[in-house]
């Protein structure tokens, strides 16, 4: 543990110096056209992977590559740390996240988020809310985008029962595009509500794309079993078994690994 907490300290101390750095670069992308922009977070976001990486312990690892569309499409991801939220950045041209709107207050990452044409959701005003998000995940499509979304709305503990929103499949409806799955065992790393970071696998796996034109309901279920099938078979092979109730823990191999 002594040297779990010493990793930690370190990646903090060298990832907000990072970010600060790369948030003040791209302020010279604001005149220029969005793809701008959109490149320096690919690079910070590399950056930060391996910087978290060098500094925990952590290995990632992406499959399924080939299985990327090209052209407009929704990538419904597992949510389990803010981990993902950078690694997903990397292998689609234009990812357009929909992300909740306190982030935009943020001095810097707000405006950025604004210049790369994100989609903010308030989600104290719930019907209008779903209207705007829904419009400007049109006119998003429209240009050539991804449509980024996390259907359990919020980050989930390992191990937790999933809690998918059925918004994702009224998006999928309007929109009507494929979807991209995304099973993966980033909170295994990088837990939710704490300030540790553990040298465990990161394995992302992008699944077969599930085709437009389904029934909401139907494709509802599918993307459920989907991701959360292979979130757990993908957590079984990082060396991580279920234990009583909902939790898993690590073998102790992977506990100091």
């Amino acid at each position: 543990m002594p040297l779990i907490v010493f990793r930690s300290v370190l990646f903090h101390l060298l990832f907000y110096p990072y970010c600060a750095f790369w948030f003040i670069v791209a302020i010279g992308t604001w005149p220029l056209p969005t793809g701008a922009i959109m490149m320096v977070a690919r690079g910070w976001a590399r950056g930060a992977l391996w910087l978290h990486a060098l500094t925990t312990g952590a290995r990632f690892e992406f499959r399924g590559l080939e299985r990327v569309p090209k052209g407009s499409l929704i990538v419904a991801a597992k949510h389990q740390s803010a981990w993902e939220t950078m690694g997903l950045l990397l292998h689609v041209p234009y990812p357009t996240y929909i992300l909740k709107r306190e982030l935009l207050r943020l001095p810097l990452f707000g405006w950025h988020l604004l210049k790369a044409k994100q989609i903010p959701i308030d989600r104290g005003q719930r019907q209008q809310a779903l209207a705007k998000m829904q419009a400007h995940a049109r006119d998003a499509v429209a240009r050539g985008a991804q449509i980024m979304i996390f259907p359990e709305g919020t980050r989930t503990k390992v191990g937790a029962p999933p809690n998918y929103k059925f918004g994702v499949a009224r998006m999928y409806a309007q929109l009507n595009v494929p979807c991209l799955p995304v099973a993966l065992t980033s909170g295994l790393a990088w837990p939710r509500n704490t300030l540790l970071h553990y040298p465990r696998r990161i394995i992302v796996e992008y699944l077969e794309p599930i085709p437009a034109g389904l029934p909401p309901e139907v494709f509802f279920e599918r993307l459920k079993a989907a991701i959360e099938d292979n979130t757990n078979r993908l957590l079984a092979e990082a060396g991580y078994a279920p234990t009583s109730g909902s939790d898993r823990k690590a073998s102790p191999s992977q506990s100091s690994a």
